[in-house]
């Protein structure tokens, strides 16, 4: 498989969540990876949001404006704009 990232990830396990619809809308997450350019998300199955959010990383870690790269059943590529 070829490696198509800027940056290599690095694994991790952290807790994040998806922000969007104005912080009017949350979605949990499962931070599985994570760079400066980007990370992927793993979230049950089914769940709908936009294509641009901005992601909370940790309890009250930074906060990253986000565009979906790729998208599976249930994890979701990211690159931070």
């Amino acid at each position: 498989m070829t490696e198509n990232r800027v940056k290599a990830r690095r694994r991790t396990l952290k807790v994040g969540k998806i922000v969007f619809n104005e912080r009017q809308s949350v979605i949990d997450c499962t931070i599985r990876n994570l760079s400066d350019a980007g990370a992927c998300l793993e979230l049950p199955a089914g769940v709908g949001f936009p294509t641009s959010f901005h992601l909370t990383v940790g309890v009250e870690g930074p906060v990253r404006p986000c565009k979906v790269a790729w998208r599976s059943r249930n994890r979701v590529g990211v690159t931070f704009e």
